[in-house]
């Protein structure tokens, strides 16, 4: 976008005072903390040192993390642990998810799991259990997947879109110039966009009633206003619905370093450009994750049909 390429960046040497946040802490917090600690759950916002861990936790929401918490690649941006789980699944993690979401009282899961590369569906099966498990607790919960692109094996895919989710969601992350440097080299622009494609395909027939596609950019890597505009494109030409964009932080000095931080007005202005596009909702902002506040953007802004909205908050 031309706007958003003009817009003055900001030097990343140091984190500007809108992407500060308060510790974690709180009632809500510690509760959720220890029910996932007594069942041996783990959460990407914690793996991931996601910023908004306190926010979401003090609301009583998380994203739980299925099949461990060792990936079987070494993303530049991610600081989840990378290692070879070697082949170990806990066939319980579906029933014991259940259990905890009904001791919670959520009204809206959103499930992502590490990569599993060395599982010959890449884990699709335990993710469409953990689905299944969750929608026979209760048929009116809400239900949203983040996946990895599985090595673009059509079966798994298919048995995640079989799974009754209400949101499949898969992130392309970065430019296609980036993609190289940013992700493994298992991961390609072109194999996320078939995910996500096949996900649009199946999810009108093969999923719950409504179910929408999802994916994520991360901004400040180094891309061009240009190559994100491009980016958009090939996601609503891949029938994403559901779009999200946000600051690229670094998580620890081994990791990418920020090329630069977008000021918010620039995150307003993609937002705008979503919508023209199509997107049905654009949450954009320095702030914004794939799964920030999701079950508020999805409830609020898509199931009740409202028009889509940029947020930054």
């Amino acid at each position: 976008m031309r706007g958003a390429a003009a817009a003055s960046p900001v030097k990343a040497e140091r984190k500007p005072p809108w992407l500060k946040v308060s510790a974690p802490g709180g009632e809500n917090y510690l509760r959720l903390k220890d029910q996932l600690r007594a069942r041996g759950l783990h959460t990407v916002c914690e793996e991931a040192r996601c910023p908004n861990v306190g926010e979401c936790w003090g609301g009583g929401t998380a994203t739980f993390m299925l099949l461990g918490d060792v990936c079987t690649r070494g993303c530049r941006f991610c600081a989840v642990a990378t290692g070879n789980p070697r082949g170990v699944v806990d066939r319980e993690e579906p029933e014991r998810l259940a259990e905890t979401v009904a001791t919670l009282g959520l009204r809206y899961v959103v499930l992502t799991s590490v990569n599993r590369d060395d599982l010959p569906d890449g884990g699709a099966d335990v993710i469409a259990r953990s689905v299944e498990a969750l929608k026979r607790l209760d048929g009116d919960l809400l239900v949203e997947v983040l996946t990895p692109d599985f090595l673009g094996n059509a079966d798994a895919i298919d048995r995640v879109a079989e799974s009754g989710a209400d949101v499949l969601a898969h992130n392309l992350e970065t430019v296609r110039r980036l993609q190289g440097g940013v992700r493994d080299r298992r991961a390609s622009y072109e194999q996320s966009l078939a995910v996500l494609s096949r996900y649009a395909a199946r999810a009108p027939r093969a999923s719950a009633p409504r179910a929408f596609v999802k994916s994520s950019i991360m901004l400040g890597l180094g891309e061009e206003g240009s190559e994100v505009e491009v980016s958009m494109r090939d996601l609503r030409d891949a029938g994403v619905s559901l779009l999200t964009l946000g600051q690229y932080l670094q998580p620890s000095p081994r990791h990418l370093p920020v090329a630069r931080y977008i000021l918010p007005g620039e995150f307003e202005s993609w937002a705008r450009l979503g919508r023209s596009m199509g997107f049905q909702y654009v949450a954009a902002g320095p702030l914004v994750r794939s799964s920030y506040r999701a079950g508020e953007f999805f409830v609020q802004e898509v199931l009740r049909g409202t028009t889509t909205d940029e947020r930054g908050d």
